[in-house]
């Protein structure tokens, strides 16, 4: 689809055909792109989109426990030689 390069205020812009816009999934944001010579958009995710969920999933799962608890809670060379209290 081809489409012209139209003036918007100081700065140029194009016009997408609502069908494309609809097939795409673009909402209010997109993100461009510059990449091989190419302007590319898309649809721009929310920064940590779906961690709430995956979080209480791993929960109901007691998969949310750290991997290195035990190391965290032994105390190191450091903190035998070092530490006063």
């Amino acid at each position: 689809m081809k489409t012209k390069i139209i003036r918007i205020g100081n700065s140029q812009g194009v016009r997408i055909p609502k069908p494309l816009i609809e097939e795409s999934g673009i909402t209010e944001e997109i993100e461009m792109i510059l990449r091989d010579n190419e302007i590319v958009l898309r649809s721009a995710e929310t920064t940590r989109k779906g961690w709430e969920a995956s979080f209480e999933k791993m929960a109901e799962h007691s998969d949310d426990a750290l991997l290195d608890q035990k190391e965290i809670e032994e105390p190191s060379e450091w903190d035998e030689a070092e530490w006063t209290w």
